[in-house]
């Protein structure tokens, strides 16, 4: 919603201020300077984007119209998961957890947060971790190691997208410029032409270098940008089970061992303590 918003204020500001200033619209209408400018990059970001950069950039175009990213819910999932797991842990031991997290979409402590199950990058993180306790015991420290390195990778290859999109944007000044410039050539084999006819060819050459710009600042840079804010709200969610799972492994009691996860979401969307210990009070009743 609000990228539609945003994109009204743009077209809003630059077309209203033109018309306040007595502009002719008809000018700015030149598809043959759009054919050039998005051709040209589209055909750019083909050639600079292997295969598997292409689906991962597509397959992210929708979280741009996604309401948001992560939001205070799904974090919440997280801490009242992992809380049962150790609780699990705790009562069990370790190897009482083997079936949770071996088939979680047939676990009782999954099956209770459809929002986990259906995000199968965070499930899949969870549950590998924990695989890792269960078969290896390592120490925290590695264990933090290991995780850190893990969310490393992710971060950059989700970062992918917004960096190409983000570069695709710095290519379209330059490829208004060429527009323009095209125009410019055409301009001159009218020379003969009296002023007035010159002056609508230049103002229309000079609308190449315009959409250029608008593209790039009002639209593209802001498409990329957003996307990679949504990836470092998403990146909460691991550091959540990251913060949490360390200090479990590192000997603290579940309760205090959510309380450091809890602690490692942004102020924004933490709930606060008392409000989590409820919903972990009526989780375990449920159980």
């Amino acid at each position: 919603m609000f990228i539609f918003i945003g994109a009204f204020v743009v077209l809003g500001a630059v077309i209203g201020g033109y018309l306040m200033a007595h502009g002719n619209l008809h000018v700015l209408f030149q598809p043959a300077e759009l054919v050039i400018i998005f051709g040209a990059a589209i055909g750019s970001w083909i050639i600079a984007s292997p295969p598997k950069i292409m689906k991962m950039i597509i397959g992210n175009i929708k979280l741009v119209f996604a309401a948001s990213g992560a939001k205070k819910e799904n974090y919440v999932e997280i801490l009242l998961v992992l809380s049962q797991l150790f609780i699990k842990a705790r009562k069990d031991g370790l190897i009482g957890l083997e079936k949770e997290v071996e088939k979680p979409k047939e676990s009782q402590i999954f099956s209770k947060y459809p929002g986990i199950l259906a995000d199968h990058h965070i499930l899949d993180f969870i549950c590998d971790t924990f695989k890792i306790i269960i078969t290896s015991t390592p120490a925290a420290h590695e264990l933090d190691s290991l995780l850190e390195m893990e969310m490393e990778v992710n971060a950059h290859e989700e970062l992918t997208p917004s960096a190409s999109i983000a570069k695709l944007a710095d290519s379209l000044p330059g490829l208004g410029i060429v527009a323009a410039v095209l125009g410019i050539v055409l301009t001159m084999g009218k020379i003969n032409e009296p002023p007035e006819v010159l002056g609508h060819h230049i103002g229309a050459a000079l609308v190449g270098t315009f959409l250029g710009i608008l593209a790039c600042y009002g639209f593209v840079g802001p498409i990329a940008t957003n996307l990679e804010y949504k990836v470092h709200d998403r990146e909460v969610s691991f550091r959540i089970v990251k913060a949490a799972l360390i200090a479990y492994l590192g000997g603290s009691s579940p309760q205090m061992a959510i309380e450091y996860g809890r602690r490692a979401i942004p102020s924004a969307d933490r709930p606060s303590f008392d409000e989590l210990d409820k919903l972990a009070k009526d989780a375990k009743t449920k159980s």
